[in-house]
């Protein structure tokens, strides 16, 4: 043998070996599985906060009856979990908010343009039995032992969570109701930043960002069932809260008037007089509670999150927010552009949504494997030109 060739064969040969295991490690590190592709099948639910019982319970059966899904679930106050779409854009496949109207209120046309009533509730005053006065209180005087010194309440945020804003409007309602036109100034104007003014033969309760509430008398938090655990510890002796939380951890509770409670569409011309306007900019008016759910249209697995739908406005859904002291609607109620797969399930509600606007187009997802097999086939030419020209 010409011992020139048998050199030159020798350098070629781990040239040519480490052109192939570099193609090898690229087609590993680039290559998914289709197989594993279609088990990461995942739901994203941003939720109230006041929905993390029945939708954990949600979330358990779903996932039982469908192996192939993984529930991922942020609990948040609702306003929240709106912005967190609209203004940090981030995605998500499921919301489900504890006011119906911040759907159509915050998110169309751009995010999303059908939603479903699916749930209701009532405000009450939850306490334990070290609260201050726990013996005491009745669904008459209950404004009154609020009133007292030593006596710590709260309510969460305004401009964070619907609670929020429902309880003021409870206390504001409570003036009309009771006849004492000092409950609101007592409870509110006095302890905090919050302002109110009358207007059109109703009220309008301004709330800033900093609410500066007097701590010794008032505890705000960014959603109501943070509120819990200190009234559970003994660190807050009542806090307004949705009748749903305090059934569903144990809490005693004042059943307010059904005039004040926000429950009942009878009262709803009497609810319609308090609006309370949130920092943004946005007047929330007063009406029955009405919980809300949509797929927005940033949704990264849509499909998956109409699926999720479906479960929790069925009947098992409802059965489990029944069980867990919360009133579903039924059958549920649809507006907007509800999708085909649901409409058996709703009653629908004749509501033109408003016409969606020109949306910046989202990339469609990468089929996997196909950036291997481009990126493997650049590396398997280099190799063979650059073998083809050693051997020369």
């Amino acid at each position: 043998m010409n011992r020139h060739f048998y050199i030159s064969v020798m350098v070629k040969r781990p040239v040519f070996g480490t052109l192939i295991v570099i193609a090898c490690v690229s087609l590993t590190a680039f290559y998914v599985p289709f197989g594993e592709a279609e088990q990461a099948k995942t739901v994203k639910v941003f939720h109230a906060g006041s929905l993390a019982v029945p939708l954990a319970d949600a979330e358990r059966e779903f996932e039982a009856a469908n192996p192939g899904i993984d529930v991922r679930r942020e609990s948040m106050g609702s306003v929240k979990a709106v912005r967190q779409i609209t203004d940090i854009g981030k995605p998500a496949d499921v919301l489900a908010v504890a006011d119906y109207s911040l759907i159509p209120g915050m998110m169309y046309p751009g995010y999303a343009d059908w939603y479903v009533r699916f749930a209701t509730n009532d405000m009450v005053l939850a306490y334990s039995e070290s609260s201050k006065y726990a013996a005491e209180i009745t669904p008459e005087n209950w404004y009154n032992i609020l009133r007292r010194d030593g006596v710590v309440f709260g309510f969460s945020n305004p401009n964070l969570d619907p609670c929020g804003y429902r309880s003021l409007m409870v206390m504001q309602l409570a003036e009309l109701h009771y006849g004492d036109d000092h409950i609101f100034d007592d409870l509110v104007l006095n302890t905090t930043a919050i302002t109110a003014r009358e207007e059109g033969g109703g009220y309008i309760i301004t709330v800033p960002e900093d609410q500066k509430p007097d701590t010794g008398k008032v505890n705000i938090r960014p959603k109501s069932v943070e509120l819990v655990a200190l009234v559970e510890q003994g660190g807050l002796d009542y806090a307004f809260e949705y009748r749903s939380v305090a059934v569903q951890h144990d809490l005693a509770f004042i059943d307010l008037p059904e005039q004040i409670d926000l429950s009942r569409i009878e009262y709803a011309d009497v609810y319609r007089e308090v609006k309370v306007q949130t920092v943004d900019g946005k007047l929330q008016t007063g009406k029955p509670i009405v919980y809300g759910i949509t797929v927005p249209k940033n949704a990264e697995n849509p499909d998956t999150g109409l699926e999720f739908v479906k479960f929790v406005i069925g009947d098992a859904g409802l059965q489990i927010f029944a069980g867990r002291g919360q009133p579903p609607v039924v059958p549920p109620e649809g507006s907007g552009n509800v999708p085909a797969e649901l409409k058996s399930l709703v009653i629908m509600e004749h509501v033109e949504p408003t016409p969606a606007q020109r949306q910046t187009p989202v990339p469609a997802p990468k089929v996997p494997g196909f950036g291997a097999v481009s990126a493997v086939a650049v590396i398997i030419a280099v190799a063979y030109l650059t073998l083809k020209g050693l051997i020369r």
